[in-house]
């Protein structure tokens, strides 16, 4: 068991990690994906709901789940945490539906963004102009006053993901006004389309739907169609374990969602 699950579980005794090493242990241990939205079963943003579904269950989730579960436990390992939500993609006026984290390790205040589809590897300095290498992938945070943008260099050149105000800190019911969004406004990305994405140095995999997309950091993409009798060993391939009952739920809904024709 990695020494991340065994700071979350009662009894066990919090190891002396910095934050940017309780970052990327996150991150590569827990995926990022949807599936309760999709089959209507999510149980909320409590903690204890997502302690046992990340941490005992083998499942993932996303940005809300994942930062909750990062902010106790880097306050019970003793840092200042402060709870942000951000707008996503500014540039094109995007929502602020994307929780992520300011944490202060050793005097340096952090960005801590575990939940943003598995983008960030590690922590990153809130310092004007910062570049950090995640995984591969060139990231950049600039400052223009409290507030800040994360912004990731693509062909086309650096490219905004999120924008947040870091004196700005949340509370519960913010969170839940955007989950509500988030899981069930047709407009959401998450309500009509499996998503499950896994970052590693050098590669990035992603599900979306039937496609299982493997992004590499020199630029090479493969792209494998994944048939539904393969969705099981899949989502084991990306560390996400459904139950039977939660596998035959979710097949029955990607047959009628993402292959009409198969389900014809």
């Amino acid at each position: 068991m990695s020494t991340w699950l065994a700071s979350v579980i009662p009894g066990s005794r919090p190891p002396p990690m910095r934050c940017f090493s309780l970052h990327e242990a996150h991150v590569r241990t827990i995926p990022f994906e949807n599936v309760d939205v999709l089959l209507g079963s999510h149980r909320g943003l409590g903690l204890d709901a997502i302690t046992d579904k990340l941490v005992r269950r083998r499942r993932g989730g996303y940005c809300f789940e994942h930062a909750l579960l990062f902010a106790a436990v880097a306050q019970q390992l003793g840092y200042q945490v402060t709870r942000l939500i951000s707008r996503v993609q500014p540039h094109r006026a995007g929502p602020r539906t994307h929780m992520s984290l300011k944490v202060r390790a050793e005097g340096v205040d952090h960005l801590v963004d575990v939940g943003f589809g598995s983008g960030l590897l590690t922590a990153m300095p809130l310092r004007d102009g910062v570049v950090v290498d995640q995984a591969g992938w060139k990231h950049r945070l600039t400052r223009d006053g409290r507030r800040w943008t994360l912004a990731k260099q693509t062909k086309q050149g650096w490219e905004p993901q999120h924008l947040f105000d870091e004196e700005d800190e949340q509370r519960p019911i913010d969170y839940q006004v955007a989950h509500h969004y988030v899981s069930t406004h047709p407009g959401s990305p998450f309500t009509h389309q499996l998503i499950v994405i896994r970052l590693e140095p050098g590669l990035r995999r992603q599900l979306i739907g039937g496609t299982l997309t493997e992004e590499h950091a020199d630029g090479r993409l493969v792209e494998t169609p994944i048939p539904l009798e393969a969705l099981e060993d899949t989502l084991r391939l990306l560390d996400v374990v459904l139950d039977r009952g939660e596998m035959a739920e979710l097949r029955a809904w990607m047959a009628q969602h993402q292959e009409p024709d198969s389900a014809a």
